[in-house]
C-alpha cells in the first residue's frame, strides 16, 4: 500500500527529472530532502520541505505539483487546492493532463464543483495515455461534477437538531437504530476505545437517560457495534470483532430478548459469516432477509452490499450479492431497511454524488429488483463523508450521527425532518399483549401476520412467558390475516385491510385466549365470500389452515361451524346463504382429513346478530362465519 502511494507521489518526477529544476540552491535543497522524507513514508517532513522549497523559490512549478500530490493523497484537499493552482498559474499551457485530475479531485471533494467540473474536463479532452484507473476515475467525477452543480441549485430543507444531553455525551455516540413503535432507541458508545451498546427509552415523549443494553451483549475485551434491532425490539444483530469464535476480521451475531433480558449472542456463522469482513447488519422487517457489507469475493467493489435469506430449518443461507441495482465498482456501506420492507438507505462513492460517501435511497419494486439508487440531495449530502442514515418508522425523521459544530462530544446523534420525495412507504404496526382470560397470565403465544394479497407471512414469531409482548410491522396497501395461538387454547383471529386511506394509526390489543372447553366460540375473520356467494376465497386458506391445525392438535375437540349473515334481503335467503358459507368450510375441513363425526354445520342467517344492523360496518361485522366448541 505504501509502495502504490509513494509511487503516486512520485508519477510527475518521471516526467519533470531533468526538465526542470530550481536555479534557486536553497530551494533545490529543500525539495531534494523531500524526496528523501517521502522514501522514508515521513510524508509531513517531506511537505514542510516542500513548502519551504517553494517560500524560495515561488516559480517552482514542479515543488507546487508535488506539494498537492502529496496533499491530495493525505486528503488535504484544500492545501492540495492551492498548491495544484499554483503551479498551473505558472504555465498551464504546458502542463500534464494528470495535473488538472489532480485539481479536479481536490475541488470537488472540497465543494468546489464549477472548477471541478471545468477541471476534469480537460483532463479527459488532453490525457492520451492508457492509465485505465486514470480513465475510469474521470469518468466517475465527471458524472459527480454534472450531478453536485445542479444539486446545490435545488437544495432539500435540511435542519438538523442534536438529540440532545438526554442522548449524547462528552463521549462518541452513533450508529442509532430504532423499535417500530419509536420507543426504544439502541446506539453505540464509545468510551475510551472500548465500543458498547446504550440503550433510551422513550417516556412522556421525552428520551430517559440512556443505560448499558446488558451485560451479556457488551464486553470490556471486544468491540461491539453497526447494530440493526429488529422492528419488535426482541432481536438484536451487530458486529463483532476479533472475537475467538470469530470466522473473520469481524462476524455477525444476534442476541434474543426473552422477557426483559438479553440472551448471550451467538455467531451467525457460515455461509453468512467468512474469513473476510462481514459487518453493518440490517434485518428485514419480517426477520428473513438480513443485509450487510461485506469485502469477500464475488462483489463488484471493495465494499458490497449482500443479503442472506432465512431457511426454513433456521439457518441463513449462502449470502447473495446485491449487484450492480445497488453495488458499484467503488464502496457501499451502512444499509438500512426500512420497516416498510421495500425503502433501502445506503452510503455509496460510486453513484454519482457530491464527493466522498453520499447517502442513497433505492425501492424495491414488485418484481423484487431495486430501483436506481436515488441521491438524498443537497444538503443531506456534501462534499464530506455522509454515512450511518436509519428512518423512524413512520417516515418523518431521519437519524445519523455527525461531529457538527455545537455538539457535546466527539460525535452526537442527530436527526432531521425528512424530505418528502426521501421518504420510505407508510406503515403501521399491531402491538399487544397476549394473556390468558381467566387468570390474567402472560402468555406464551404464537403471532403470525400474513398479507393476503401476495401470501407472504409478514411476522412469525413468539411473545415472551415473562411479558406476553409483541409487535409487528404492516406496511400501508395490504390485506393482512392476523392471528395468535397458544397450546390448550382457542386462537385470536384479526383482519386489517390497510388501503392507501389509511390514517397511520397503530394497533393496540390486549388479547386474552379461552382454554378450550364446551360452548367457546370464536369468529373466524379471515375467512371471505364474494357477494352472495358461497364458494371459499383463496384468501381464506390462511385462516383455514389455522383451524385445521388446531383440530389436529386437539383431536378430542369436536365443533360445529355457524355461518351468519346481516338483516338485508330475504330472511329465508340469508338462512340458506349462511348455511352454504358454513358447509363451505365444513367441506374443505374434510378435504383436508378432519373427521366428519367431529364436525357439523348450521347457517343461522340473520338470527344472531353480534351489532346493530344500522351502518354498513356494523352490518360487516354480523356477515361473519364462526365456529363453537361442542365437544370435548
Amino acid at each position: 500500500m505504501k509502495k502504490t502511494l509513494l509511487t503516486s507521489f512520485l508519477f510527475f518526477i518521471i516526467i519533470y527529472v531533468g526538465a526542470q529544476t530550481s536555479n534557486v540552491k536553497k530551494a533545490q535543497t529543500n525539495f531534494d530532502k523531500a524526496q528523501e522524507f517521502l522514501k522514508q513514508d515521513n510524508y509531513d517532513l517531506a511537505v514542510s520541505a516542500l513548502q519551504q522549497s517553494v517560500k524560495d523559490d515561488p516559480s517552482f512549478q514542479f515543488a507546487f505539483i508535488q506539494l498537492g500530490d502529496i496533499n491530495r493523497r493525505t486528503k488535504n484537499f484544500e492545501a492540495a487546492k492551492s498548491a495544484y493552482t499554483n503551479a498551473l498559474n505558472l504555465g498551464a499551457e504546458k502542463a500534464d493532463p494528470r495535473l488538472f485530475y489532480g485539481l479536479a479531485e481536490s475541488e470537488l471533494n472540497t465543494g468546489d464543483y464549477s472548477n471541478a467540473l471545468q477541471h476534469i474536463n480537460v483532463f479527459i479532452k488532453n490525457y492520451k495515455g492508457n492509465d485505465k484507473d486514470f480513465i475510469n476515475k474521470a469518468s466517475k467525477y465527471l458524472k459527480d461534477c454534472e450531478f453536485a452543480v445542479l444539486a446545490i441549485k435545488s437544495p432539500q430543507k435540511y435542519e438538523p437538531v442534536n438529540l440532545g444531553k438526554e442522548i449524547n455525551s462528552s463521549y462518541r455516540d452513533y450508529f442509532p437504530s430504532i423499535t417500530a413503535d419509536g420507543e426504544s432507541l439502541i446506539f453505540s458508545r464509545n468510551i475510551d476505545g472500548n465500543e458498547d451498546f446504550y440503550i433510551s427509552h422513550k417516556v412522556n415523549k421525552e428520551w430517559n437517560t440512556p443505560t448499558p443494553l446488558s451485560d451479556k451483549i457488551n464486553t470490556s475485551k471486544f468491540n461491539e457495534g453497526a447494530q440493526s434491532i429488529s422492528p419488535d425490539g426482541l432481536y438484536l444483530f451487530f458486529t463483532g470483532c476479533n472475537r475467538p469464535d470469530g470466522l473473520g476480521r469481524c462476524d455477525i451475531y444476534v442476541s434474543h430478548k426473552d422477557g426483559n433480558n438479553w440472551g448471550e449472542p451467538f455467531n451467525l456463522g457460515a455461509p453468512l459469516n467468512s474469513p473476510f469482513w462481514d459487518s453493518q447488519p440490517a434485518i428485514s422487517p419480517d426477520g428473513t432477509t438480513l443485509y450487510f457489507v461485506s469485502n469477500r469475493p464475488g462483489g463488484l467493489g471493495g465494499y458490497d452490499i449482500w443479503k442472506s435469506t432465512l431457511k426454513g430449518d433456521g439457518y441463513w443461507d449462502t449470502p447473495k450479492n446485491l449487484g450492480p441495482e445497488i453495488n458499484t465498482p467503488y464502496d457501499e456501506h451502512t444499509p438500512f431497511i426500512h420497516p416498510d420492507g421495500k425503502t433501502l438507505y445506503f452510503s455509496s462513492d460510486g453513484w454519482p454524488g457530491l464527493g466522498n460517501k453520499d447517502i442513497f435511497l433505492s425501492r424495491l419494486d414488485d418484481t423484487g429488483h431495486w430501483e436506481k439508487p436515488e441521491n438524498m440531495g443537497y444538503p443531506i449530502n456534501t462534499f464530506n463523508e455522509e454515512t450511518g442514515l436509519i428512518v423512524t418508522p413512520d417516515g418523518t425523521e431521519g437519524l445519523f450521527s455527525s461531529n457538527l459544530k455545537g455538539g457535546f462530544g466527539d460525535m452526537d446523534i442527530y436527526q432531521f425532518k425528512m424530505p418528502e420525495n426521501k421518504k420510505p412507504l407508510p406503515i403501521t404496526y399491531v402491538k399487544g399483549i397476549v394473556k390468558d382470560k381467566e387468570t390474567g397470565a402472560f402468555l406464551e403465544a404464537q403471532i403470525q401476520i400474513v398479507n393476503l394479497k401476495n401470501e407472504k407471512t409478514e411476522y412469525n414469531d413468539y411473545t415472551s412467558k415473562e411479558t406476553g409482548g409483541f409487535l409487528a410491522v404492516m406496511p400501508i396497501g395490504g390485506n393482512y390475516a392476523f392471528n395468535a395461538s397458544a397450546d390448550g387454547y382457542l386462537f385470536h383471529s384479526e383482519n386489517y385491510e390497510l388501503n392507501n386511506s389509511y390514517t397511520n394509526k397503530p394497533f393496540v390489543l390486549e388479547i386474552l385466549l379461552e382454554k378450550l372447553k364446551v360452548g367457546t366460540n370464536v369468529i373466524l375473520k379471515n375467512i371471505f365470500f364474494n357477494t352472495n356467494q358461497y364458494n371459499l376465497l383463496p384468501a381464506s386458506v390462511t385462516e383455514l389452515t389455522t383451524l385445521v391445525n388446531l383440530l389436529k392438535n386437539n383431536t378430542n375437540v369436536s365443533i360445529e361451524i355457524q355461518g351468519h349473515t346481516d338483516n338485508v334481503g330475504n330472511v329465508k335467503d340469508n338462512e340458506k346463504l349462511s348455511m352454504q358459507r358454513a358447509k363451505a368450510v365444513y367441506d374443505y375441513l374434510l378435504e383436508n382429513k378432519i373427521a366428519a363425526e367431529r364436525l357439523t354445520y348450521k347457517g343461522y342467517g340473520e338470527t344472531k346478530p353480534i351489532a346493530l344492523n344500522n351502518t354498513d360496518e356494523n352490518r360487516k361485522l354480523n356477515r361473519r362465519t364462526s365456529f363453537i366448541i361442542s365437544k370435548l
